[in-house]
C-alpha cells in the first residue's frame, strides 16, 4: 500500500496571495486546518491560511504548489476505522465478483449516494454499498463478493 493517500488536490486560484480551492478535498475539516501538514510534490508543505468559499475549502500553503498537484497525508495518521468501515482509496482497485463466481470488474470510485454510496466499477456497471448487495470486502485478498442480481439492469 502507499504511504501517502490523496486528500485534495490544488484547484484554482482564490486572490492574489497565493490560496486555491481545494478540489476533491477529503471530508475531514481538519486537513486543512491552519497548522495541518501536507505534502505536496514529495515536499512537506503547511497550511498557513484556512477559510471556506462557496462551500468549498480555501487554503494558502508555506509554499508554491502547482495546480493539480496532489495534496497528500501520510497513511500513518489516518484515524483507524472501526469494522465494517473502509476508507474509499482503500476499496478503488478492488476485483469484484459475484458469489457465484462471475467476475463484474474493478473498482474505479465510490460515488456518495442520496440512500447510500456506490461501487462504480470499470465495466459501467453500479453496486449498491450496502449490506444487501455486498457479501464480504476482503482488503488482503483484493476483492469484493457481492449478491447475485444487483449488477442486472432494472
Amino acid at each position: 500500500m502507499a504511504e501517502r493517500v490523496a486528500v485534495g488536490r490544488v484547484g484554482r486560484p482564490h486572490g492574489r496571495a497565493g490560496a486555491f480551492v481545494v478540489e476533491d478535498a477529503s471530508e475531514d475539516p481538519e486537513r486543512f486546518a491552519v497548522g495541518a501538514e501536507l505534502f505536496v510534490e514529495g515536499a512537506r508543505a503547511e497550511v498557513v491560511e484556512s477559510k471556506r468559499a462557496g462551500g468549498r475549502p480555501v487554503i494558502r500553503l508555506d509554499r508554491d504548489a502547482s495546480r493539480g498537484a496532489a495534496l497528500e497525508v501520510d497513511r500513518a495518521t489516518l484515524p483507524a476505522v472501526g469494522p465494517d468501515e473502509y476508507y474509499v482509496f482503500e476499496l478503488v482497485g478492488l476485483d469484484v465478483e459475484r458469489a457465484d463466481g462471475l467476475r463484474l470488474g474493478q473498482v474505479t470510485g465510490v460515488e456518495t449516494g442520496v440512500a447510500n454510496d456506490v461501487l462504480e466499477l470499470d465495466s459501467g456497471v453500479l453496486l449498491p454499498l450496502v449490506a444487501a448487495c455486498v457479501r464480504r470486502i476482503d482488503l488482503n485478498a483484493g476483492t469484493i463478493v457481492v449478491e447475485p442480481g444487483f449488477d442486472e439492469p432494472d
